[in-house]
């Protein structure tokens, strides 16, 4: 796998990825974080929020944003810089999300790239909006 480099990329050029939060990954994301809030892995407490049942933890969720960019756009030797999040619904055990990146400015003369990040469910509801900033691979 090859990621693109400053030269390879272009305005509107877009990525997707595809993944569905198992129970499994939301206890393997708590073990290997030490996130246990309650809301995520026991299902008495989670029942009694307003969510009604366990959800995924947002930073598990927004990590298929970040799948999506190292693994396609712009791929792999990408280096993240920032990230901004915001959560707009919860991923629930089961869902299909949708990770897209899109790349929305190039910066040449730093080498960096702006990309708008997105995740949807299956039902194409929006659960997380941001934008990302990376520096590209520099050779392939």
């Amino acid at each position: 796998m090859r990621g693109k480099t400053m030269d390879g990329l272009e305005l509107g050029q877009k990525a997707v990825i595809v993944k569905t939060i198992t129970a499994a990954d939301i206890e393997q994301y708590s073990t290997l974080t030490g996130d246990r809030n309650p809301l995520h892995t026991d299902h008495a407490f989670a029942k009694r929020t307003r969510f009604g049942e366990p959800i995924a933890q947002g930073m598990l969720a927004a990590s298929v944003i970040s799948a999506c960019i190292g693994s396609r756009l712009p791929g792999p030797g990408t280096i993240y810089l920032s990230q901004e999040l915001r959560f707009l619904r919860p991923v629930k055990v089961g869902d299909t999300v949708i990770a897209r990146v899109e790349v929305t400015e190039l910066i040449r003369e730093k080498h960096r790239v702006r990309l708008k990040t997105t995740l949807h469910n299956q039902h194409g509801e929006q659960v997380i909006e941001g934008s990302a900033l990376v520096i590209p691979p520099t050779h392939h």
